[in-house]
């Protein structure tokens, strides 16, 4: 699925991805400033999540939970310096629970993404608006 928008359109893109039927897991992958935390939050309140949603830059995963009670986790892995801080946070548990895995700055835990996932890929186009490739 390829999708220009502009961030006004934001919600729309969200219940579009979802309506796709992605892998609980998803990546995304873009440059610094181009929506992707804009995106998931999006996608959270989409899934049901009421409560405030922020980056986890600092904490490295925030929980939510949606008003059906599933559980959605936000990774940024901007900050990691090796793989091995994400297997000491016990990433692998939140990867293989069955939740919404929602995670940015993936290629920092590449080894450890599991095979079955989702990519949305977010470019910043010179007109402003972005381009979203969900594979």
């Amino acid at each position: 699925m390829n999708i220009v928008f502009s961030l006004d359109q934001i919600k729309e893109v969200a219940e579009k991805i979802l309506a796709q039927n992605p892998n609980k897991i998803i990546l995304f992958n873009g440059e610094m400033g181009v929506g992707k935390t804009t995106l998931i939050k999006q996608l959270c309140k989409s899934l049901g999540v009421e409560d405030a949603t922020s980056s986890p830059t600092f904490s490295l995963v925030n929980e939510y939970y949606t008003s059906s009670n599933q559980i959605v986790y936000h990774f940024d892995f901007y900050r990691l310096n090796k793989e091995t801080e994400a297997l000491d946070m016990g990433v692998d548990d939140y990867l293989y629970s069955g939740n919404w895995c929602f995670i940015e700055w993936s290629e920092k835990i590449a080894s450890l993404i599991p095979e079955e996932h989702s990519l949305v890929t977010i470019e910043l186009l010179a007109d402003g608006k972005r381009e979203l490739k969900l594979e």
